[in-house]
């Protein structure tokens, strides 16, 4: 018997035990018929899972955070209906994904589809780049997160002290960062089932800090006009066009919703995977988009004076605007607090999402040191290895925050970028595949019947129909060129180093390295996702 690709054959001699139907779940089956052995605890029900998808999206505190992107280009009007544009089009994404995962609920996600979904004279490279441009945009994602946490700290420390201002540095941010990340590793390391359990206990706290946060700013804010709010627009970068200044001012609502996938890469810890998670991922987009959007509007109807919030917090002007509103100091950096307890699970989350990644892509051999990266912890079930490095590179990143935020942010501008072009690779892929006949309808397994596997491709139990599909995955494909083309724009017109957007040459920069190492090493030894089992039959 021996490991497969999905696109080779045999390739290393490898003889796992034999797998009997009996002694397997339906999920474990699932992973059988798609050539990987079952090696992670199932931890995750579907509460736990829907807990953990909206406590990395936490969509209401980073529309708080992150409000101040649209306003600038946009104004009230446009930071709105923006938000509007991308809950629909990240709902039409994530449906998207939801019947890829449903075909194939492995950590490894995108780019396990990808080799499923390509014609065989490109698989094994359009699968290798998106690897890679999913797991730099989620590791750049783990650094995000932790960076808004450790400066949403520093943020507080103003807001109480406003002395602090004259001696505020960056390496202060930069210890934070590492604080938050040790306590998220601990946190991912302990056991399996502490992070289930963690992720329902910080839901509650995702729930009931919303009623916290919007009922005292609404009841005792001062509120501004209908008018102030729903027609008045801003184009504080200088573009040319209100419209182009708009586009521009999304990046803001699409930050924040970024990093919904994150339950995707937890799909081989998740018991009845195929059918959880599409549920999980949509009613979490549902959840989180509609808390976010009435957190938006009373924002924007109690936002105050915004040049004075400025002016008293320049870090994170929402803590004024919540101080000036609820006219209490405690008030404000009470609420506050509880924003940084969910950035702070976040990014919990994310480093357990983007630890995925690393041990998906390394069991399939992508990575350097790839048998290092791809052991699990017998006792707890965890890929404590992949952990690690992705704590440490998330620690290494901290680094260039020392020497100026404008070069960390450069350094970590591939979030959407690097999650957009992994996501558009994919999708653009299951429209040609429907739209040619190439996927099997579905067809449950059976546990006692092993030639019950198909080959290639087929559909899962979570599916659109008809033309339903057709015309929500093409427009998952517009919207993320749309997302993609803008993601690389500045916020102003007139640039300066501290102003510019690096994402376009980050992202030039890990593509040209992936590509170069792939043409010198990888090519010889990644083949796509490999047969771990004798049972599976490739796709």
């Amino acid at each position: 018997m021996s490991i497969k690709s999905f696109s080779e054959p045999a390739v290393t001699a490898h003889v796992s035990e034999p797998v009997t139907s009996t002694s397997r779940s339906r999920d474990d089956l699932e992973l059988i018929r798609l050539g990987k052995k079952p090696t992670l605890k199932r931890n995750f029900g579907f509460l736990a899972i829907l807990g953990f998808s909206c406590t990395v999206l936490v969509t209401w505190e980073g529309t708080l955070v992150l409000f101040l992107s649209g306003y600038q280009n946009g104004g009230p009007s446009g930071t709105i209906y923006g938000y509007i544009i991308v809950w629909a089009g990240t709902l039409s994404i994530f449906a998207t994904l939801s019947e890829l995962v449903s075909m194939a609920p492995t950590s490894g996600g995108q780019y396990h589809w990808v080799s499923m979904l390509s014609p065989s004279f490109s698989r094994q490279f359009l699968s290798y780049l998106t690897a890679w441009l999913a797991l730099t945009g989620w590791q750049a994602f783990v650094a995000s997160a932790a960076y808004l946490t450790g400066t949403l700290i520093q943020g507080v420390i103003l807001l109480t002290h406003p002395d602090y201002a004259a001696t505020m540095q960056t390496w202060q941010g930069t210890l934070l960062f590492w604080a938050v990340v040790l306590l998220s590793f601990a946190i991912n390391t302990s056991a399996g089932r502490t992070l289930a359990q963690f992720e329902g206990v910080v839901l509650v706290i995702h729930i009931l800090g919303f009623f916290a946060t919007i009922l005292p700013l609404t009841l005792l804010g001062q509120s501004t006009s209908s008018e102030a709010v729903w027609d008045t627009w801003l184009n504080l970068g200088g573009w040319q066009t209100q419209g182009l200044s708009f586009s521009i001012g999304l990046l803001g609502n699409v930050f924040s919703f970024i990093g919904a996938d994150g339950a995707i890469h937890m799909s081989e810890e998740i018991h009845n995977a195929a059918t959880v998670l599409p549920r999980s991922l949509l009613i979490g987009l549902m959840l989180n988009g509609t808390l976010g959007f009435a957190m938006l509007i009373a924002v924007l109807y109690f936002i105050g004076d915004i040049e004075q919030a400025l002016a008293e917090n320049p870090l994170y002007p929402f803590m004024a605007i919540l101080k000036n509103g609820t006219n209490s100091t405690p008030g404000a950096a009470a609420i506050s607090a509880l924003i940084i307890i969910m950035g702070f699970s976040t990014t919990t989350g994310v480093l357990a999402s983007t630890s995925r990644i690393y041990w998906a892509f390394s069991r399939d051999r992508g990575l350097p040191a790839w048998k290092f990266f791809k052991k699990v912890n017998p006792k707890t079930g965890i890929p404590f290895n992949a952990v690690v490095v992705t704590t440490f590179i998330a620690i290494i990143l901290s680094l260039v925050n020392i020497g100026g935020s404008a070069a960390f942010t450069g350094a970590i501008s591939i979030s959407i970028s690097g999650l957009f072009g992994s996501y558009l690779i994919a999708s653009s892929l299951l429209l040609y595949r429907r739209l040619t006949g190439g996927i099997s309808p579905y067809r449950p397994i059976d546990e006692t019947d092993m030639t019950d596997f198909q080959v290639g491709p087929k559909w899962g139990p979570w599916k659109l129909p008809g033309l339903l599909g057709v015309a929500n995955n093409t427009f998952t494909c517009l919207f993320l060129v749309y997302i993609l083309f803008f993601s690389f724009w500045p916020t102003f017109r007139d640039v300066t180093p501290q102003n510019m957007n690096w994402a376009v040459l980050v992202t030039v920069v890990v593509l040209s390295f992936s590509v170069i190492y792939y043409l010198l090493w990888a090519r010889h030894v990644f083949k796509g996702p490999i047969r771990e089992t004798g049972e599976g039959i490739p796709l």
